[in-house]
């Protein structure tokens, strides 16, 4: 039986001075303008997915670690697709398991479509060092950015699949039931996942923030 740590994994951040760290995140805009088209009530229930769960694709689409101006590229292919699946969906699972299946899927064939194209095309990893909230005073911006650059450096020390599950659990509160839905594995896979995701990235952090060895004087 699963005890409470277990069950509900984002009770207890495991490191909330970096797993509490967001990005800058773009204000919530009006749905493509091809949505209007489509019958009243399919219309209404769709921008009202749209706005509640957009800022969670957002920040998961940027988490798994797709770049640059891509990653606006493929939160409007996640929420075209919901749009064309609204009707499939009955509610047997919560909106954002069904949301992060359909963004799971979009990223994939996102990587398939940037592995068949020069490497110059795509985003290079340092746009992360270009991270800037202008929300903030000027003095808090550069160490935000950086703590933004830490986060995204320890996530990409985990694979794929312990990363999702680290994602989910630490940064987005989701339960071990509710983790499983979402990636249809079973909740032991996720416990077993997330465990190692936890342990490497207690050793990557551990790594990024060890001060250096003092120099020996001659």
């Amino acid at each position: 039986m699963m005890g409470r740590d277990d069950e509900t994994a984002g009770d207890r951040p495991l490191i909330p001075a970096v797993t509490s760290l967001q990005a800058p995140e773009p204000a919530v805009v009006a749905p493509k303008a091809a949505t209007f088209f489509a019958p009243e009530r399919a219309r209404s229930e769709f921008e009202a997915v749209y706005r509640e769960h957009f800022r969670f694709v957002w920040r998961s689409v940027r988490r798994l670690g797709v770049l640059g101006s891509s990653v606006d590229d493929v939160v409007q292919e996640v929420f075209l697709v919901v749009h064309r699946r609204m009707d499939d969906f009955e509610g047997r699972s919560s909106t954002k398991t069904w949301l992060y299946g359909i963004m799971r899927r979009v990223i994939a064939d996102h990587r398939r479509t940037q592995r068949r194209k020069p490497a110059w095309s795509e985003g290079a990893p340092g746009q992360l060092d270009r991270v800037h909230d202008t929300r903030l005073p000027p003095d808090a911006s550069a160490e935000q950015a950086e703590q933004v650059r830490l986060l995204y450096r320890l996530l990409d020390a985990l694979d794929d699949d312990k990363r999702e599950v680290f994602i989910l659990a630490e940064l987005e509160g989701m339960t071990m039931a509710e983790i499983a839905e979402a990636l249809e594995v079973n909740p032991n896979t996720v416990s077993s996942r997330l465990r190692a995701a936890r342990e490497r990235f207690q050793v990557a952090l551990a790594q990024e923030t060890r001060s250096p060895a003092p120099k020996e004087e001659p």
